[in-house]
Formats: C-alpha cells, structure tokens, sequence
C-alpha cells in the first residue's frame, strides 16, 4: 500500500526519509465522526533549517540532471495517482471530510497536474537577443533553488501538488508545509507518490506544522520563492515577512465569487449553477459562489428554486452515506460559518433555507434580502452559504460584484453571451465563466486572483509556471574579449 501507516506514522518527511519530528506529534482525525485515524509528525523550525540545508544541495544535482530523466519522474508520479486512486480517495474522504466525487476529482486533477509538468523540462530555457555588440545576447531562464510550498486544508491535494510538481519539474527543490488538519492527503500522499516515482532523496520535503514553521520557511535565507494558498489575512503576514527578506511569495488567497443571473438567464440552468457554486465541497473552496446577484425580474423564483434545491441536499459523513455535503473541517470553521450566517440574519437577511448544523455538519443555507454590507454577503463565509441579493441595472450588479476588493472568479448567467462578456470586463477578476458557476479548475489553465484575493495566476499553464519557479539571468558570449579604453 502506497499509504502504509507503518511507514509515515509519528514521521515528518526531511532529507530523504521519514524520521522524528522536532516538533512532536500531530492527531490525524476524522472530522465526520472524530475518530483518531493515526498520527503524522509535526515539524520544528529547526526541522525547516535542516530541510533548507538538505534542499539547497540536492537542489544543484537535481537541475542538472537531464531534462528527459526529470520528466519521466514527473510522468511516473502522474501513473502513481492513478494506481493509488482507491486508496488516496478514501484518505481523502475521511481526514478531508470531502464527498467521494469531490476526492475523484482531485486525484484526476493531480495526475493532469503533474502530466502537464512532464513536459516542462523540455520546453525551450531561453531566448536569443539581438546585441550592438560583437557577441551572443541571450536570456536564460533558471531554477529558483528551493521553493517553500505552503497549502490549506480543504483541497489539500490539488493545492499542493499543483505548486509541488512544476517546480520540481523545472528544477528546483521543494520544502512543503501542508494544513496539520490535513497532513496525510494534504502532505505524506505527495511524499509518498515522489518517492515511489523515483526523486532522488533530499529534493522534496513534507513539514506539517503550525505558524511557526511556516513562518521559518518563509525567513530561510535558501528558500527564494513562497507559494501559499489560504486565507488572505494570512497571504497578508506572509507577503510582509517575505518582503523583509526580499523574496517573491505568490499568493493564491480568498475569494468571494459573483454569480450575475442577468434578466435573461434560463432559470433552471441558473439555479442549478448557483446550487453547485455554493455548496460543492461544504463550500469550502476558494471559488465558492458567495454572492448570488439576481436580476429583479427573476428574482423570486430564482430563491423560492434555490430554496427549494438546498434544503433537499442531504448532508451526513460521506465515508458511509450517500450525501451531497460532507462535514466542516473542525469547530471553528464550523462556528465562524454560523457566525456569519446569524450576523446576517441580524442584519435583516432571512434565512430561507438551511442555517442549522448538528455536529460538524451544517445545512446548506440559502439567505434571502441580503443587505450588501451583511457579513455573509461582505465576507468570505467558507461553508455551505448562498447570500442572494438583487439588483434592477446592470451598473449596479457590477457594484454588487466588486464590493469589497475580492477578484477571484466570476460567473455570468445569459442567453447573450456578448452581453455577458462586457459585463465581466467591468469586473476585476482572474477567472471568468459565462453560462458557468464559478468552481472550476484545469491543471493547463492559469490560475489566481487580483486584489484581496491574490497576485495574479501564478499556477496552472506552462507560461505561469515558469514564470513562478524560475528566475532570469542574461547571458553574453564573446569569441574573443573586448579591449576597454582602461
């Protein structure tokens, strides 16, 4: 078995090989039922020192080693995801708490992921430029060195590999710190499916822990570039830790994602898109639908369907019952959600579906007149929330959409897909969808937000990640030196 505990349990993944922790130990639970399924290893700073050291040596082998060698490692990981698909799915479903076509989904996309990295060691490296001068101009691109990865919890695989397979596909040395709530899916399962590829040892290290130790991967002076995915106030304290130390961080951070349902929108196909949107994965995912702004016309009808759709969703532990929703991460999430959820009902929103839980299970909730400064309409609620509010001029579902400096992704309902298209130019965002809800990734895709929601798609299609996982040096060839006047 691929994930045999005997192998990784009490185990951080440093240097090669699974040992100790600095740090001590991390409970592998279960969110659904709370049952304790094993224990991985936290990490120390000085675990991420050690690393750093590890990384920065078998970093200089690894970049030199022939493109077609990198590639088939890269190609043989992608087969590994396939092979293992069962048994990482089930791990998936059970420490994630996702549904099982939600776990089947990150896997595929993990295997498209590292396919697409296979090809990167054998795209061109360089440019020639043209010189006034008597010689060779031309412009190299190069590893980085080491790249920190940092990812969340709640699609632990896709968020990590996707940073994780094209840096090591270009070269460089990884140190990876994934979610301790998710540290098996989110941190052995890669570990182990690079070391079953055949990466040499030293090239790639798996870290679960705390602030502390992301915060030590962000300050070693080897490791040059940061990828992190989370929330935004933490995206924040790392571009300002990363800026002290004068290193580039590419932050994929929160969203809170329109959908505009214009006045012409098919109804049924609407709703059907906002349910999806909204509630796939607990709504626990970056691009979640989290404002729903809903032509006059068509308003309504378009909650009464939505109402309707939520409160048939059933929702249970999807490691032993057919459901649509799983459980929240832990009890804080789960809190925060309910929270913001009560806030709005305070704010003069109704709740007209859902806004109950038992355990860590919470009913998919549909809030009807949402004032636009309603917490769950202004904030990034992270659970299974739809916030409806309507508007009457397309000027105002623009405002509607922007209000509050996300830009993430957008989704536009209309049968005029011109019409569709210049309503999205008005908004700032990296992802646009017309006739789609807003949950949707492709692994040769670029992907990323722009203000409170990120730098920019920095992940996802050859162009992005090159441009994210190495640097640029010029380069001059002379047959014969130049004589200077002194």
């Amino acid at each position: 078995m691929l994930l045999d505990e005997t192998i990784w349990r009490d185990k951080v993944f440093l240097g090669g090989a699974w040992t100790a922790g600095g740090g001590g130990t991390i409970d592998v639970v279960e969110p659904a039922t709370g049952t304790v399924l094993g224990a991985v290893g936290r990490a120390s700073a000085a675990d991420v020192a050690s690393a750093a050291e590890s990384a920065a040596q078998a970093q200089k082998q690894w970049a030199a080693t022939p493109h077609t060698q990198r590639a088939a490692v890269l190609r043989k990981a992608a087969q590994l995801w396939s092979e293992h698909a069962a048994e990482i799915a089930d791990w998936n479903i059970r420490e994630v708490g996702a549904i099982r076509g939600m776990a089947e989904f990150a896997l595929h996309t993990a295997e498209q992921e590292c396919y697409e990295a296979s090809a990167l060691p054998s795209r061109p490296y360089g440019e020639l430029l043209p010189s006034e001068e008597p010689r060779l101009s031309l412009a190299r691109r190069m590893p980085v060195g080491v790249v920190g990865v940092i990812s969340p919890f709640n699609v632990p695989i896709i968020l990590g590999i996707r940073a994780v397979a094209p840096a090591l596909a270009l070269g460089n040395a990884v140190i990876l710190k994934p979610d301790p709530r998710t540290a098996v899916t989110g941190g052995v399962t890669i570990a182990r499916i690079f070391e079953e590829a055949g990466l040499p040892p030293g090239v790639l290290h798996v870290l679960p822990g705390g602030a502390d130790v992301g915060e030590a991967l962000v300050e070693h002076p080897a490791v040059r570039v940061i990828a992190f995915t989370g929330s935004t106030a933490a995206g924040r304290r790392v571009a300002e830790l990363a800026g002290r130390h004068l290193k580039r961080a590419h932050l994929e951070l929160g969203g809170n994602s329109a959908l505009i349902v214009l006045d012409d929108a098919d109804l049924d196909a609407a709703v059907n898109l906002a349910s999806f949107g909204s509630f796939f994965h607990q709504g626990q995912i970056c691009m979640t639908t989290g404002r729903h702004v809903v032509h006059e016309r068509l308003y309504d009808d378009y909650v009464e369907r939505l109402a309707a759709k939520a409160a048939a969703l059933p929702v249970g532990d999807p490691a032993r019952e057919p459901v649509m929703l799983g459980p929240l991460i832990d009890a804080g999430q789960r809190d925060k959600v309910h929270g913001l959820v009560t806030a709005s009902a305070a704010a003069g929103a109704k709740a007209v579906a859902g806004g109950t839980y038992r355990d860590l299970f919470y009913a998919a909730t549909v809030l009807a007149d949402v004032p636009a400064d309603a917490p769950a309409f202004a904030e990034e609620v992270f659970g299974p929330v739809a916030p409806v509010a309507r508007f009457s001029a397309p000027e105002d579902a623009v405002r509607l959409a922007t209000a509050g400096g996300y830009g993430l992704s957008l989704g536009i309902v209309t049968r005029d897909v011109m019409r569709g298209l210049a309503v999205a130019d008005l908004v700032p965002t990296g992802i646009v969808h017309i006739n789609d809800q807003t949950v949707s990734d492709e692994a040769n895709s670029p992907f990323g937000g722009v203000g409170a929601s990120g730098t920019g798609g920095r992940a996802g299609g050859a162009a992005a990640n090159v441009e994210a996982f190495t640097e640029t040096r010029w380069v001059t060839v002379r047959g014969q030196a130049p004589t200077y006047p002194f």
